[in-house]
């Protein structure tokens, strides 16, 4: 099934729409009719692969070689590739969609990532994988959910407890200095060692966790409309800092879980 139609999945009163051909992203979570991600073309919860938030100048080593990608945020190359390329349906069943992308030009390396999104009554788990055609090479993924900072007349408030924060250079990348988590609003990635844990509460609506096995989260909470909270396998600028390899042996994947309870 080679389509890029959009799928809708149901399970209980929860029902998740994804969008093969806008990115691959998740354009739609509902909980009893309750909307809980922003909505329009850009937002919505999409994939950050093969990296993930700013690369500094848009530049990488690949093994000996100066890797430049495309500046979509400059001075910087943000958010990978995948968001706006075309993804294919693989696999839908009732509660369950599996996607596929192919790596392909500007990004250097041919590959294929492929993201199974799963649907319960009280959990959305989306996972991802990199994997490599031919040769090694550096990569990261993720995930950008946009929740609704208000759920019918209920403001989001956020609580998680990290154990450290990325000093963030005027250039809005990590300096390298580990510091004490400051309060917000952020736009910074957190150290979270034991798995990231963020918890959204909308007093008298929902409880939402999004949890992950991965240590590192960033959480943008600076606009009006939303919050997002963004788990993924390294910090901002982590091709050049902390790369993560994709052999043919060894795929990269990584896995987020969004589970939630009514209040």
């Amino acid at each position: 099934m080679l389509s890029n139609e959009d799928i809708t999945l149901t399970a209980g009163d929860a029902e998740v729409r994804v969008s093969p051909g806008n990115g691959g992203r998740i354009s739609g979570l509902k909980v009893d009719s309750l909307e809980l991600l922003r909505q329009g073309q850009r937002y919505g919860c999409f994939p950050m692969v093969p990296w993930c938030g700013r690369i500094r100048d848009g530049r990488f080593l690949d093994g000996g070689t100066v890797r430049q990608m495309p500046l979509n945020s400059p001075p910087h190359a943000i958010h990978g590739t995948a968001r706006d390329g075309d993804w294919r349906t693989a696999r839908v069943s009732a509660n369950e969609a599996v996607i596929t992308h192919e790596l392909t030009d500007p990004w250097p390396h041919p590959g294929r990532v492929t993201q199974v999104v799963t649907l319960a009554e009280d959990a959305l788990t989306l996972t991802m994988s990199v994997e490599t055609y031919d040769d090694s090479f550096p990569a990261q993924l993720g995930w950008h959910p946009w929740f609704n900072r208000d759920l019918g007349g209920s403001g989001a408030q956020l609580d998680f407890k990290p154990a450290w924060q990325e000093e963030r250079g005027d250039d809005h990348l990590p300096t390298g200095n580990r510091i004490d988590p400051k309060p917000g609003p952020w736009d910074d990635c957190f150290g979270m060692p034991g798995g990231v844990d963020v918890t959204l509460t909308w007093p008298g609506r929902l409880e939402l966790k999004v949890t992950s096995r991965e240590e590192w989260v960033v959480v943008y909470d600076e606009q009006a409309e939303a919050v997002c909270v963004e788990p993924q396998t390294g910090p901002p600028n982590g091709l050049n800092t902390l790369p993560r390899l994709v052999t043919p042996l060894e795929p990269l994947e990584a896995t987020t879980t969004w589970s939630w309870r009514r209040l």
